[in-house]
């Protein structure tokens, strides 16, 4: 064989091989090039904050903003440590409580979804909670179940920020019993009063892509009675009954001389049976409101109404 025709065939299959390594590093230096972007998760601190309307026709119920009565614009901050949103009652032993009100919500829990790897017990860290809905919208409610969602181990935290991705993606999800009281409100609100040490900061969730603010109260730990938000009587009276007119709760709850103190008269505290923070109301009759001074003269009162909603209105503070 010629010794020229050898020599060009080595050249042409060294440089064939040599062209063929240099494709697969170019290849391999794509591939990591791409991989950290395709590997990160949306930066939470980066992300844009959804706009909260608690107070407008769609969401509001007790606390409908009127051009009048003070309460904030939409997607304005909240301050919650004031009137109407804050409530001095007494215990069903006669103890001075505070609650909050959070309005009118439905027995009917809204979905949260935890993310968590295979084969661990603990949420992935950093990941933040996603919810559907805001205030307002068809199905939102303050009270939301549990789900759990169990991602690959290679899952990168805050890959997915919306509930219909993590629907899509066709993870195994879990439905739990268990219930988070955590109302979705604009950013910078503050409600600084909680039971057992528990943080009074706003909390971050993912709503399609953006973060939503929501409060948490444990002041008890909450699970589904049945398919429903379990519920607590309360009874409350208004100063104008709300058979009269301009009655009911736009004449606001009767109040002490020179004080904020109701005798609104929840039936069950934090770490009692039955306690839950979503209230069925009973209306007793505002003439019998100087009698009132705990759960028994409370249901010796004249009964107006019954159950006429369901509101949710965490305790935060107890009188020792």
């Amino acid at each position: 064989m010629n010794i020229r025709i050898v020599l060009l065939a080595g050249v042409l299959i060294a440089g064939s091989s040599f062209a063929q390594e240099a494709m697969q590093s170019m290849n391999q230096g794509a591939m990591q090039a791409m991989k950290p972007a395709a590997m990160h998760g949306m930066d939470p601190d980066q992300a844009p904050v959804v706009a909260v309307d608690r107070f407008s026709e769609k969401a509001a119920h007790l606390q409908l903003r009127t051009a009048s009565n003070g309460i904030p614009g939409p997607n304005e901050p909240v301050d919650f440590d004031t009137g109407p949103f804050i409530t001095q009652g007494l215990s069903h032993e006669g103890k001075v409580v505070r609650y909050y009100n959070f309005d009118v919500q439905s027995t009917t829990s809204a979905p949260v979804y935890l993310l968590y790897r295979k084969g661990e017990d603990q949420p992935v860290t950093d990941q933040l909670v996603i919810i559907d809905t805001l205030p307002g919208e068809m199905g939102y409610n303050d009270f939301h179940q549990v789900w759990k969602v169990w991602v690959p181990k290679h899952y990168v935290a805050n890959m997915i920020t919306s509930a219909a991705k993590l629907r899509k993606a066709g993870y195994k999800m879990e439905k739990t019993d268990a219930l988070r009281n955590m109302p979705v409100v604009p950013d910078k609100s503050v409600a600084r009063t909680r039971l057992n040490g528990e943080s009074a900061e706003l909390q971050r969730a993912w709503y399609k892509g953006k973060v939503a603010k929501y409060f948490t109260f444990n002041e008890a730990m909450l699970s589904l009675a049945g398919t429903d938000v379990p519920v607590s009587p309360i009874y409350v009276t208004f100063n104008v009954n709300p058979n009269q007119p301009n009655g009911g709760p736009p004449s606001g709850f009767r109040m002490e001389m020179n004080s904020k103190q109701t005798h609104n008269v929840p039936s069950t505290l934090p770490g009692e049976s039955g306690y839950s923070p979503l209230w069925l109301v009973n209306v007793y009759d505002n003439a019998d409101w100087p009698t009132v001074h705990d759960f028994d003269t409370a249901t010796k009162a004249k009964l107006l109404a019954a159950g006429v909603a369901t509101v949710n209105c965490p305790i935060v503070f107890i009188a020792p």
